[in-house]
C-alpha cells in the first residue's frame, strides 16, 4: 500500500473518527437537555442512546482498521496481531446489526400503516450483518495468508541450514 493510499485512508478515517465525536457530543447535550417532544408521541431517549452506542460501535472499527492499515504499512499484517483487530471490527459491526435492529423494533409500532417502512429497515439490518460475514470472509483469507507466510519463513530458514 502506497503512502498516499495511506495518508488518504488515514484522513477519510480521522474525519469519520471527529464527525462520530460530535454527533455523541451533540446527542448527549440533547439528551442532558430534555429537547423530546412533550406530548412523548416519539421515543427519542432510547433511539439517541442507540445513537451513541452505535458510534462507539463505529470508533471501535475506525481504530481497529487505523491499526491494521498501520500493520500493513509496516508489513506486519500478516501475523496473529492482526486477527485482534479484525475480530473487533467483526465485533462491532454485530453490535452495530443488533443496535439497528433495536431502533427497527422502537420504530416498528409507529409503522403500523406502511409495514414495508420495518421491512426495510430490517433488511438494513441484515445488509450490516453481511459486512460482517464479508470481514469474516477475509479474515479467513488473512488466516490462510499467516499460515503460507509461516510456512514459507520456516521453509526458508531449512533452505538457510541447507545452503
Amino acid at each position: 500500500m502506497g503512502n498516499l493510499t495511506v495518508r488518504a485512508l488515514r484522513v477519510v478515517l480521522a474525519v469519520v473518527l471527529a464527525g462520530t465525536v460530535f454527533v455523541q457530543v451533540s446527542t448527549l447535550a440533547v439528551l442532558v437537555l430534555g429537547n423530546d417532544p412533550e406530548d412523548g408521541s416519539l421515543a427519542l431517549t432510547p433511539l439517541r442512546v442507540i445513537l451513541i452506542l452505535g458510534m462507539v460501535a463505529a470508533q471501535v472499527t475506525l481504530v481497529s482498521v487505523w491499526r491494521l492499515v498501520t500493520m500493513v504499512r509496516r508489513g506486519t499484517v500478516f501475523s496473529h496481531a492482526a486477527f485482534r483487530h479484525v475480530d473487533t471490527m467483526i465485533g462491532a459491526i454485530v453490535v452495530a446489526a443488533l443496535l439497528w435492529f433495536a431502533v427497527t423494533a422502537i420504530n416498528a409500532p409507529g409503522q403500523r400503516d406502511d409495514p414495508g417502512v420495518t421491512l426495510i429497515m430490517g433488511g438494513v439490518g441484515l445488509g450490516i450483518l453481511g459486512v460482517a460475514l464479508i470481514v469474516l470472509v477475509l479474515r479467513m483469507l488473512l488466516a490462510q495468508a499467516v499460515a503460507r507466510d509461516v510456512e514459507a519463513t520456516r521453509m526458508r530458514a531449512e533452505l538457510d541450514e541447507v545452503i
